[in-house]
């Protein structure tokens, strides 16, 4: 069988690589014994009570009490509650959170089971049950060659489709991509100038694991990520990106590009990696990591938890995520006990997404175990863990035939977790008070959702005719889920509570973002909530 070009990259570095990999094990050894203390390297560690900083900026933040009436601790005179609002019963679409239509994940076009790939994906776009869109194209396919971004047709689609639909997209370029047969991750414009470095199976590993990677000539290999014309294509295709999807009212987030298999961290079920040493790997990561975000100063960027399997910095890469209010993910919900605790104990500013694909077969041939489904025991772990997002995907079966049919099959816990899914935030109890001429407010704002609100939740009163009369921002990821958050709001004088709205806005990364009241009471049109009086507490 005769390969394309990257055969012959490979056959360039074979001298080296064979050197490479004599001397792979002894470095290895070399750097656990010597360099603890020569990198950064993040032990494992709970993250519940573990300080990552205290999050976002929080600019012109309100008085967020406490409030007492009676003296001697009295800072307001005696308030009544004039209105109150309880949950919405449906689908409340926000910035920061949703179900994910996957349009392409591992295996790019190939993935979608269709002879008519145009139609396909606008069916997948206009999948009801889908709130954003998610792509994962290879570098290759969006920059065959260097200087410009060239994106495929199926990729301008739907960019023009997702715009169409109001749908924003998130999305990651893969360096590494093993369930690519048809062509390399990498243009060749890269892999003509970079040695790569062949992978071995870990002998710890069962072989059949490693099967399908073992098959595939692109997968069997690594390029040399800290050569210097790697870092600066690298550097280039990343400024491409960010001239174009920085700030992007199409775009939700972007996707860290990592090591190795689709970018998630890693290259299991194989030993060895392309770097000399853990300490060059993790140099490398951090920088490639620090690029990224340097370039997207406005969109956030997802981390994968991944565990450091393959010894090249993951542990500092996550660490750096957090602490700059970026967000988290994982490649799915059934793993390893660190990471549950690392998405479950996030700050609550921190949002996470979890893919976890759905099986490809139909529904009908999975077998349930005590009346638990397999795709009601994923959404209930989802769940669980406090997640923003989750992903809509038939594992290597993309099609909106194959979604709706498990929404069909099993739509209870489908509704409850797109009902539920991040945060559903709502003004639950407003306070009046009037003190030396001056109206006041006091608001208790609760969170029906999964997760806290991914951001800074930023509360505008306005009067009828849109006028701004008090703006302010809670702290950062509040209301938490189940509690109530109070602020203040101190109004001009002669004001009357009756008919002002209620703004809501998601700042993240210096962006802001409306935000649709998570209520059963009528909204208007532009989603703000009108203040009158209702029930028998009202006055």
């Amino acid at each position: 069988m005769k390969f394309p070009r990257p055969t012959r990259a490979l056959r360039r570095g074979q001298m080296k690589r064979r050197e490479f990999l004599k001397t792979t094990v002894a470095l290895a050894a070399a750097a656990e014994l010597a360099g603890k203390k020569a990198h950064a390297l993040v032990p494992a560690h709970n993250w519940g009570k573990y300080d990552f900083g205290s999050g976002p900026p929080v600019t012109d933040r309100l008085n967020q009490g406490p409030f007492p009436q009676y003296p001697p601790d009295a800072v307001i005179p005696t308030d009544e509650v004039v209105m109150t609002t309880t949950p919405a019963e449906g689908v409340v679409p926000n910035y920061g959170k949703g179900l994910i239509t996957y349009i392409t994940a591992d295996m790019g076009t190939e993935e979608i089971k269709s002879d008519n790939i145009p139609g396909a994906i606008e069916e997948l776009v206009r999948f009801p049950l889908g709130e954003k869109l998610y792509i994962r194209p290879t570098w290759r396919e969006i920059q065959p060659r260097p200087g410009r971004l060239a994106l495929p047709e199926y990729l301008q689609l739907l960019l023009d489709l997702a715009k169409k639909n109001n749908k924003r997209i998130g999305m990651r370029i893969q360096m590494s991509a093993p369930d690519y047969w048809h062509a390399p991750a990498l243009p060749d414009f890269v892999l003509d100038k970079v040695p790569t470095v062949d992978l071995v199976m870990d002998p710890r590993e069962p072989a059949t694991q490693g099967a399908r990677f073992l098959k595939n000539p692109y997968s069997r290999y690594q390029p040399r990520y800290d050569d210097a014309f790697f870092q600066q294509a690298f550097k280039e295709l990343i400024e491409q990106l960010a001239a174009e999807f920085n700030g992007n009212p199409l775009v939700e987030f972007i996707d860290t590009f990592l090591y190795g298999f689709w970018g998630e961290g890693h290259t299991w079920p194989f030993r060895n990696t392309p770097f000399s040493d853990y300490a060059t790997a993790e140099r490398t990561w951090v920088q490639m990591w620090e690029v990224q975000q340097e370039h997207f100063t406005k969109t956030p960027l997802l981390t994968n938890t991944q565990p450091d399997y393959s010894r090249v910095g993951n542990s500092e890469v996550l660490d750096r995520t957090v602490r700059s209010n970026n967000w988290i993910r994982s490649d799915t919900i059934f793993i390893e006990n660190e990471q549950i605790e690392a998405l479950s104990n996030r700050p609550p500013w921190i949002a996470v997404l979890i893919e976890q694909g759905l099986p490809g077969q139909a529904p009908d041939k999975l077998t349930s175990h005590e009346g638990v489904s397999a795709a009601d025991d994923m959404i209930v772990h989802v769940m669980d863990v406090g997640a923003n997002y989750w992903s809509l995907w038939n594992f290597h079966e993309i099609s909106a035939k194959n979604l709706a049919s498990y929404y069909q099959a099993f739509p209870t816990w489908f509704d409850r977790i797109s009902r539920r899914i991040g945060y559903r935030v709502r003004p639950s109890f407003i306070w009046s008070y009037e003190d030396t001429g001056y109206r006041g407010l006091i608001i208790g704002f609760a969170n029906d959702g999964l997760a806290g609100v991914p951001g800074v939740l930023r509360v505008t009163v306005e009067n009828e005719d849109g006028k701004q009369l008090k703006s302010g921002c809670l702290d950062a990821g509040y209301p938490l889920p189940g509690k109530v958050r109070q602020a203040q709001f101190v109004l001009p004088a002669g004001t009357k509570w009756q008919g002002l709205r209620l703004r809501a806005e998601i700042e993240v990364k210096g962006m802001r973002y409306p935000m649709r009241w998570a209520c059963q009471q009528k909204l208007n049109g532009d989603g703000t909530l009108s203040l009158r009086a209702n029930g028998r507490h009202a006055s």
